[in-house]
């Protein structure tokens, strides 16, 4: 699984501050959302300059690259695509020309009625440069300008046709704009230090740079910062709701993080401990799948007295792991990112902790390295409810087709991936390890009920998906 990129925006008051550092640091700390490609605007009062690149942050802003973007003002953009391919053409920010001079975009989230909304602006005679819903955006955005020359009431114009999730940063000549979908999928936070105002799509953005977490910007919020920080409110449609997806405090946002309010890491700690209260077990040890288990693989620990340990080591040099052709390929790919550790695990019965089950494969190839390297007994505890629908909001997890949890119940799970006993967490029991109201969470992939119209086109969206 993977999600659709992290956003940074940054504002120096101080007109000779160059901003630029600020956002590669963000962005450094948000490259957990995205590893295909990076990129910065920055505007110096004169003109905007942009760089973009494949690769990881660290290797697209070597060799100087980032010494020609002075500017007191500028976006940031990390990306793992879900909408467009994974390409140069891709990457952002996107930027256009409209009348009154230029626009930088950054975005994460998915817009599921692009499709339809690109053939039209193509029956328009709009050219496009790249294949991603972020340019539909853009597009949207300089076409509605040109009638009003007013961004604010354009975005508000534009979010009335966006069907999908959206957080934001703009950069509009020297101005940065700051946009949150009224649904609130995706989160976004507004941070401070001397002289300085940030927006990150997760909070660890203002911790590497010293500035201060303030709030989060609230759904359906338009932010217009320059030399103060102004709020909009995109008009909102009678029951629309609040979505906030899960899954970015199950698996996406480091445990570091602060969403909505919420710190990440006391979310996972309590499914673990959930996860014990609901499915407990005898066993010698607790063992996370790392990384994104060890918290939740602690409050179980904790929770259930049971020590906890380390009995697999993952190889933090790998990349995401791509669909190998054969089962040997796979099960050596499994092998190249956790190694087992044989001292700790062999003759001994284990609770297994992971985050969640998608397509399955990787799980059953890790249940045969602990196999092989010794475990009597293997007990996996997964720290989310059975994944039974695709996600069209942005988490390229998989077509419903390859779910393993969409036509298997947990007893054949548990026969198809070898382990002693499985135990998911209760939706309900995740509800209340997050903290939010189960009406203002968006739990689409778990229940097949969404929290926006899926489009008449939809299946023919998700075969497209990269």
């Amino acid at each position: 699984m993977q999600d659709k990129c992290g956003i940074v925006g940054a504002y120096s008051h101080n007109k000779s501050h160059n901003i630029s550092r600020e956002i590669y640091y963000g962005l450094y700390a948000l490259q957990h959302r995205g590893q295909e490609s990076a990129g910065i605007s920055a505007h110096n009062g004169e003109e905007m300059r942009t760089y973009r690149g494949m690769g990881l942050v660290c290797d697209v802003f070597n060799n100087g690259n980032i010494e020609g973007l002075d500017g007191n003002v500028g976006i940031g953009h990390v990306r793992y695509s879900t909408t467009g391919e994974s390409q140069i053409q891709n990457s952002q920010p996107f930027i256009s020309k409209f009348d009154m001079g230029n626009i930088a975009i950054a975005h994460n989230g998915d817009i599921i009625n692009s499709m339809e909304l690109r053939r039209d602006l193509e029956k328009e005679g709009i050219k496009f440069q790249s294949s991603t819903d972020s340019e539909v955006i853009c597009h949207l955005l300089t076409r509605e300008y040109s009638k009003n020359h007013d961004m604010v009431e354009s975005i508000k114009n534009v979010s009335k046709k966006l069907i999908g999730s959206y957080s934001l940063v703009l950069l509009v000549n020297d101005d940065l704009m700051v946009v949150r979908d009224p649904i609130g999928i995706k989160p976004l936070s507004l941070g401070q230090k001397e002289g300085i105002t940030m927006v990150a799509s997760e909070t660890v953005a203002f911790d590497v740079v010293g500035a201060e977490y303030i709030r989060d910007v609230e759904p359906g919020e338009i932010l217009l910062i320059n030399d103060e920080v102004h709020s909009f409110k995109i008009p909102k449609t009678p029951g629309t709701p609040r979505a906030h997806c899960m899954f970015e405090y199950v698996y996406f946002a480091r445990p570091d993080s602060i969403l909505d309010g919420k710190v990440v890491y006391r979310v996972r700690k309590n499914i673990g401990k959930a996860l014990f209260k609901e499915h407990p077990v005898e066993a010698d040890v607790v063992i996370p799948v790392p990384d994104s288990a060890i918290t939740a693989a602690i409050g179980y620990s904790r929770a259930s007295g049971i020590p906890y340990g380390e009995g697999l080591i993952k190889n933090r040099y790998i990349g995401r792991t791509f669909i190998m052709p054969t089962q040997e390929e796979r099960e050596t790919s499994v092998k190249l990112k956790m190694n087992p550790i044989r001292s700790e695990l062999e003759g001994k019965s284990i609770v297994l902790v992971d985050d969640s089950i998608v397509r399955g494969t990787t799980s059953k190839a890790l249940v045969n390295v602990l196999r092989e390297a010794g475990v009597k007994e293997i007990h996996l505890r997964v720290g989310s409810p059975p994944i039974t629908s695709p996600c069209y909001y942005g988490i390229a997890m998989a077509t419903r087709k390859e779910l393993i949890a969409s036509d298997k119940k947990v007893e054949k799970i548990r026969e198809t991936l070898g382990v002693d006993s499985l135990g998911y967490l209760s939706i309900d029991s995740l509800v209340e390890c997050i903290g939010i109201k189960r009406n203002e969470l968006c739990l689409g992939c778990l229940t097949g009920e969404y929290p926006t119209e899926l489009p008449a086109d939809i299946d023919e969206y998700e075969s497209c998906r990269c």
